[in-house]
Formats: structure tokens, sequence, C-alpha cells
């Protein structure tokens, strides 16, 4: 038994797609006897009895074809979360999925949200049925991939954005600071049909980093070329507009900028805020880091499609100095109250763990010891601002506080295992076999975190799947006023539109 187990273990570690690691990790949870532990719906990390009653209570409307019942129990009941649902420790018992009465729940409930989208109800029109996506998808929420800066490790948020891709998992809204704002910036200019292509090792280009000179930090000029680094995201990047991006793409990308200047406050460029601003001068300001890459002017498009600068008297830099992980950012604009974060700070790294920790004390020990040493070097930076005479220094100093009082993880995190000599991989230009191997480490890290996404991520996307079918059926009838709309699926309800996005940017807001 303990040879069987060794052996499926190193099944797991030596897996060389997800498929072949699933099944060995449903075989380890087999001999490990936790298939007994998913059937049985007790645990102390969440609230079973209420999700026993809320599945049955969804389960028997539904069957029952009373629609009333089923609209009112989901307006009422469903709330992000409900139950602790998302606990992570609900997904660290087993080495695959969690509790099976967690699962049925949640598929009971996209079951009940299609059959409602789906079905034409004499008592239910399709205008209430509209107003009932968007009011209680709105009130649900929705989840964004967040990936953070790292520089050349980065590239590790490539394979955490291809594990997610091959499983459909990928968001629809994403953020990108430094080095993830340019992964960012490449899968939200490209179409469905181009990622498949784009996220290969071999037709990515990734001479990012030139050297200029250490010397030119002591004249106060960058040490690397901006300029190469800028044609490297030519490389990637197509010339086009936040809001072309969208349109062409169909993903709400989000890219965060910090000022150069004094009396600046950070941005977060997206097709909402900022809509004529060129997708790859975001992603290059965004990866400007101070002292190493020039400061940025952020280029747009005027309504005669030319090319202007964008608040021409101001500079950009590193978007990871003010605002690593924008989360309020995106609950405003988007209602996003779920994140999966791709952590590759090499300054935050060392605080925490690719797995987490199955004891609570542990757990919460290491985040009072990482919060207790946030705020002292918060403090001891802000008597420094507050008395140095040279207003370049207070500046930069200013920029250190805001790295050291930032919070860098999220609801599911995605974090690299330890990676000898990190510190000197971080402006070094990857080989194909270093990017092939980065791509690799990023799925292999996210593999074990796939159930757990795809179960709490369930309800938003089918939320935004209906929501989708629904505006496109209101668009027909707009087109064709003498269309009677009767029910969003079969053949009455299959869209001419070919591009979804032609219903504007709000179809997913």
């Amino acid at each position: 038994m303990k040879n069987a187990v060794k052996s499926i273990q190193r099944a797991m570690s030596n897996a060389r797609s997800y498929e072949e690691w699933k099944g060995a990790a449903l075989e380890y949870d087999r001999l490990c006897g936790f298939d007994d532990w998913k059937e049985d719906d007790a645990s102390p990390f969440y609230d079973y009895p209420l999700i026993r009653y809320r599945y049955n209570d969804l389960r028997t409307a539904r069957q029952r074809g009373d629609v009333d019942q089923l609209v009112f129990s989901l307006q009422e009941g469903l709330h992000g979360n409900l139950g602790n649902l998302a606990n992570p420790r609900l997904y660290s018992h087993s080495a695959f999925g969690t509790k099976k009465l967690v699962t049925q729940y949640v598929d009971e409930v996209c079951r009940s949200l299609e059959y409602l989208c789906d079905t034409e109800f004499e008592n239910f029109s399709f205008t209430k049925k509209l107003d009932f996506f968007k009011a209680t998808g709105q009130a649900f929420g929705r989840s964004a991939l967040m990936l953070s800066g790292g520089a050349a490790l980065g590239l590790f948020h490539l394979g955490v954005s291809k594990a997610l891709w091959d499983q459909d998992l990928l968001p629809t809204v994403m953020s990108g600071s430094s080095a993830g704002a340019i992964i960012v910036a490449a899968i939200g200019t490209h179409t469905k049909e181009e990622l498949n292509d784009l996220l290969q090792p071999h037709n990515l280009y990734t001479e990012a980093f030139k050297l200029v000179g250490w010397r030119s930090i002591f004249k106060g000029r960058p040490i690397l070329d901006g300029e190469h680094l800028d044609e490297c995201l030519k490389r990637n990047v197509p010339e086009i507009t936040f809001e072309e991006a969208f349109r062409r793409s169909g993903r709400l990308i989000n890219i965060t900028v910090s000022p150069y200047d004094t009396h600046q406050e950070s941005r977060l460029l997206n097709a909402r805020t900022s809509p004529s601003v060129l997708v790859r001068t975001a992603s290059l300001a965004s990866t400007a880091i101070p002292g190493v890459f020039p400061p940025v002017m952020l280029m747009a498009k005027n309504v005669r499609g030319e090319l202007v600068p964008y608040i021409p008297s101001r500079k950009w830099v590193d978007g990871s100095i003010k605002n690593d992980l924008p989360m309020h950012r995106l609950a405003r604009l988007y209602g996003v109250n779920h994140t999966i974060v791709s952590q590759t700070n090499p300054h935050v790294l060392p605080f925490l763990s690719e797995h987490e920790s199955r004891f609570e004390f542990f757990r919460d020990f290491r985040d009072a010891v990482r919060k207790n040493i946030s705020l002292n070097a918060y403090l001891g930076l802000d008597f420094l601002r507050r008395n140095v005479p040279n207003n370049d220094l207070a500046l930069l100093i200013d920029k250190a506080q805001s790295v050291v009082s930032q919070r860098y993880v999220g609801d599911i995190n995605i974090v690299p295992p330890s990676i000898r000599g990190t510190w000197f991989r971080l402006t070094k230009n990857p080989t194909k076999d270093e990017l092939k191997n980065f791509i690799e480490l990023g799925e292999v890290s996210t593999w074990p975190k796939i159930e757990l996404i795809r179960t709490t991520t369930a309800i938003s996307r089918t939320f935004e799947k209906c929501i989708h079918k629904l505006r496109l059926l209101e668009m027909k009838q707009l087109k064709n006023p003498k269309l009677e709309i009767v029910k969003a699926s079969g053949k009455e309800g299959k869209s001419n539109i070919e591009n979804p996005l032609d219903t504007g940017l709000d179809h997913y807001v």
C-alpha cells in the first residue's frame, strides 16, 4: 500500500498533462481513503446543513417546473461564498476535488439558471428574465485573474493562463501589473482562435532586456534600453486601443500604471476608463521600473484614429509599485468579489507558499508576521519621507511605502516553487528552453487549483453565459421588431450576430 501511494505521488509529480495529473490524483484519493471523506457531507469548514437544504430546495423547484419558487430561491438565497463554500481548506484535504455535496449544490445552481434562461414560461416574460439575470448576477459577483509583477519571472503567468485556457476557465476580467501587464496585453488583444497559437513557447518573442550599462545609474539614467522592450511588445501586442482589444477578444483587460510625478495617483487603464489608450504603451509603462527602464508617455488614438500623446504632461512607470493587485478598482468597475492571483514578485514570494497550510494556526501566524514586518517597514519609510530635504528622494521613499503596504494575495493564489538564482533571472532574456520550462512550471502549479477554480467560478460563469444569450436575443429583436423572442436556445434563439461584442461594452458589465 505504501509503495503504491509513493508510485502515484511520483506519477502526479511527473504528469505531462492535466488529464494525466487528474487520473493520478483520483487514484491517490482512492488509495488513501479520501473518497469516503468526499461522500460525507459533514465538515467544520463550511455550513453543510445550509448547503444541503439549499440544494434540495432548488432541485425540487426545478423538477416541478415551479418557476416562481425557483426565481424566489435564487434571488433570496444566492450569494457569493454561501456557507463558506470557497474555503480553500475544503480543497486541501484530498488531492482532487472536494465534498460531493459542494459540487452537487454548485451544479444544481448552474442547472437551474440554465433552465430559467433556456425555457419559455407564460408568467416569466423575456423582460423579467433579463432583469432577473442582470440583477441577481450583479449581486452574486464575478471572478478575475490578476497577474503580478516579477520581471522575467512573470513568464510563469503564461503557464497559469494556458492551464486555465485549456480548461475553459480563463476569466473574462483580467488585470496585470509590470510583467503581468505584458501577458494580459498579449492575451487581451488576440482572438480565441489566435490564443491557441499565442500560448505556445515558439510563438512568443521574449527579447525584452538590453543592458545600456550599469554606470548609467550613477548618471541618473536607466540601465536597460526602453526601446528594446518596446520592440518586444510590438512583436506580441498589436497596435490597438483598449476598446478595440475588447471588441476583438471579448476580455476586459486592465493594466495598472504608477505616476512618475508627485501629486498623481496610480491609474487602472481599461476599455471603460481609458478606451482610446494603446494597450501596448500601457503595458510598456507598467513595466518601466524606475532606474531600470525610462518612464513612458502613454499614447492614444484621437477621434480621427491618429496617434497622439495621452495626457502629454505626464509620464508613467511600473504598475506594481502603487497597485500590484487592483482589487478594489475591479470591484467597483465590474463587480469582482473573487480573485485568482498568480504572484511572482520576488520580494513577496518568500512570504508565500505554493501549498495552502492545512493548519490554521501556522497560516495565521505566518500572516501576522508578514503584516508586522510590512507595518514596521511602512512606518520607518514614512518617517524618512517626512524628514528628507530632497524631493526626488522623498518621491522614491513614497514609492517604497506603496510597495510594502500593498496586499499581494487573493482568494486563490498560484505561486511558483522556490527557484534558485531568482534575483539573477529578473533581467535576463530567457532561452526557448527556459521559456518552455517557465510555462510548464506555471501549468503544473495551476493543476492542483483547477477544481477549486472550476467550482468557485461555475456560478458566475453561468451568469455570464446566460446574460450573453439573452442580450444577443435582445439585440436581434431590436434589429427585427417583428421577431417574437420566446427562448434563449434552439433555432429561435440562435443569433445572427457573428461578433457577440457588437452588443457593446456593457454586454459583460
